[in-house]
């Protein structure tokens, strides 16, 4: 035969003996590398093929007494050639794939549903994904139709969580920041592998029923309401014939005292004077316009009304049969964290909460790396990254949507609040 037939029977005669050998070089590369994080010597690989495609070989020649002439040696060496490649090429493969596979693996991770790579946004080296409420969101059966303002803020929310998290683990979280943020009374989730999620919810119910403790009834009661008034506050009711002590958990009042009358209540609370460096000055121009006061808990303005308190039910069934009592407000003491504010204010410092924006210098950073105190003259107090951590130190990763409490002055607070969160 002519050399050309010689090589391409050599080719022929090569893939059929080589399949045995590559499988073997394949697995083998395989569990090494798996195993022992070991690769196989390519001097190994040729050695181990060679032997098994010699009794391939070997099985091969006593069928086809031609293969044994002199004069195939081009096509003997040829097949040769080929056993070598689809074993090498079969090895590498192997070694490859023992590589990738990971480690540990549960069944639990095989059957935790994960997220499409496609919606995942690497921000500062790590994952995150940004959920999106697909159609309507619907009511829970049960609960009164959801408003529409809640209906939009939901939608319209922008709801970036880590992409490391598996769907389930998603869900919970996408629910519990919805009935946190919204004050939801119920949430269902569902979210799909492009984090599309469909949500059912409902509206709060009860408000004033979720404020009673377990074992207090609520009773109301008409008097002259003081100042000041608050949810939480404890006050005692006095009556002819009972002293009741309980919180307020409900209280109005119309402003308008009676002439003549007084309300007892304890002293103003401390730290209540006005900041001086909340003057408002200017240098010309128009008048300028004072700053709307923060929003803070509602109170009462005195005069005439009723006050809701939780209390026994042998204290709120007497109560009942009164028309109208005598409210002292009583004091509770100096609280720790009143007494920190005010350090604090005598410092000249003052505490915000803020939240990390996206792409911004602490996104996909710890706390060391983006020097938060040295950059800013700020001082987290506490951070928000999966759960809270008080005083957290350098080693502190953050990202986009984690809360921090951060103390410094008025102007280092607003210069962080404008560049990072």
């Amino acid at each position: 035969m002519s050399l050309p037939v010689e090589i391409v029977f050599g080719v022929y005669l090569g893939a059929i003996t080589g399949i045995v050998p590559a499988l073997v070089a394949g697995a083998l590369g395989f569990v090494f590398k798996y195993v022992t994080d070991v690769t196989i010597p390519g001097l190994g690989v040729v050695v181990l093929s060679l032997a098994i495609a010699g009794v391939n070989g070997g099985l091969l020649a006593l069928n086809d007494e031609t293969i044994r002439s002199s004069e195939r040696a081009p096509a003997i060496l040829t097949a040769i050639v080929v056993v070598l490649m689809l074993s090498m090429y079969a090895h590498a493969q192997g070694d490859k794939l023992g590589a990738s596979v990971p480690k540990r693996i549960s069944l639990k991770q095989l059957r935790d549903r994960t997220l499409s790579t496609d919606v995942i946004e690497l921000v500062g080296g790590r994952g995150r994904v940004s959920v999106e409420v697909s159609g309507e969101v619907d009511d829970m059966e049960g609960y009164p139709p959801l408003p529409t303002d809640t209906r939009r803020a939901i939608v319209d929310g922008d709801w970036t969580f880590p992409a490391d998290l598996p769907l389930a683990e998603l869900e919970s979280r996408f629910a519990e920041r919805l009935r946190t943020e919204l004050d939801l009374a119920d949430v269902a989730v569902r979210i799909d592998e492009q984090a599309r999620a469909t949500v059912s919810a409902a509206p709060p119910t009860g408000a004033l029923s979720k404020r009673v403790p377990a074992g207090k009834r609520a009773v109301s009661v008409s008097a002259l309401v003081p100042t000041g008034i608050a949810r939480g506050d404890i006050v005692r009711v006095i009556t002819p014939d009972l002293d009741a002590e309980g919180a307020v958990i409900a209280a109005r009042s119309s402003g308008e005292p009676e002439p003549g009358a007084a309300a007892a209540s304890t002293p103003a609370a401390a730290g209540d004077d006005p900041d001086p460096d909340d003057d408002a000055r200017t240098d010309g121009g128009e008048a300028a316009v004072a700053a709307p006061p923060a929003a803070t808990a509602p109170t009462t303005t005195g005069g005439e009304g009723r006050v809701t308190l939780a209390l026994d039910r042998s204290e709120a069934t007497a109560l009942l049969r009164v028309d109208r009592g005598r409210v002292l407000v009583l004091s509770r003491g100096t609280r720790r964290e009143y007494e920190l504010t005010a350090l604090l204010r005598r410092a000249g410092k003052r505490f915000r909460k803020v939240s990390v924006v996206a792409d911004g210098p602490l996104d996909g950073h710890t706390i060391g790396e983006a020097e938060v105190r040295e950059a800013y003259d700020v001082a987290v107090l506490a951070a928000r990254h999966e759960t809270w951590t008080v005083a957290p130190d350098g080693s502190q990763s953050l990202s986009a949507g984690d809360d921090l409490f951060v103390v410094g002055s008025r102007d280092a607070l607003d210069r962080f609040a404008e560049v990072a969160a």
